[in-house]
């Protein structure tokens, strides 16, 4: 499971963003969806690495907000609240929304809960240096193109009435396709982190083999 704790930014000293932030990310298909935690927190578990992926950039996107993503097992039975769930996941997200705090000048996002995790942070990162560094302008031409489509930039300026030379500009100043083209790289990483975080647990519940061998999980 992949649990994303999200807090805001100097939430003392700006208004609460939650209610929009909840909004905006209520159609993402989650195991339990994004709920208010406390003060200006809010809190999701989806068991999809694409999904992580997709509310982490869109969340950055937004900016003034911390993403921490905690790998691993979410206790079951499942609770109606990701407010009431518990397990390593749980405790994972919430060490990496705090080390999320002291990234700096970074995209304010970090993985934990698995010795997978520095990798898939690592393509996090750098999607989500495109993702902030993009201008109010040129995100309101890219949310007209349609990532990976044929004749979308033609399509969206003719919707924005603007030449296409300038949303080929803006396509290519953003990192648009650089960005949709790695997306899968990070959901890859951020599934072998839950592989892995899953790992040593198997090895131990299945315990000795009959022939005197211990069962060791083939991590390669």
């Amino acid at each position: 499971m992949f649990v994303l704790t999200i807090d805001q930014r100097n939430s003392q000293g700006s208004r609460d963003g939650v209610p929009d932030l909840l909004a905006a990310l209520a159609d993402l298909p989650m195991v339990l969806g994004f709920e208010r935690s406390v003060g200006d927190e809010i809190q999701g578990i989806c068991g999809s690495a694409e999904t992580a992926v997709d509310a982490t950039l869109q969340v950055l996107r937004y900016g003034n907000w911390y993403v921490g993503i905690g790998v691993g097992a979410v206790h079951e039975p499942l609770p109606h609240s990701p407010r009431e769930a518990g397990g390593p996941a749980l405790v994972a997200a919430r060490r990496a929304v705090d080390r999320a705090k002291k990234t700096g000048d970074r995209p304010a996002v970090a993985v934990e809960g698995s010795p997978g995790a520095p990798e898939a942070e690592a393509v996090l990162v750098l999607l989500g240096r495109l993702v902030t560094g993009r201008t109010e302008a040129e995100w309101r031409i890219l949310q007209h193109v349609e990532p990976g489509k044929w004749g979308a930039q033609t399509a969206a300026a003719r919707m924005l009435g603007i030449s296409s030379q300038a949303v080929s500009k803006a396509v290519a100043r953003s990192g648009w396709q650089e960005e949709w083209a790695a997306r899968p790289a990070a959901a890859v990483l951020l599934q072998r982190a839950e592989e892995l975080a899953a790992a040593p647990a198997e090895s131990s519940a299945a315990g000795p083999t009959g022939d005197g061998t211990d069962t060791k999980v083939d991590r390669q």
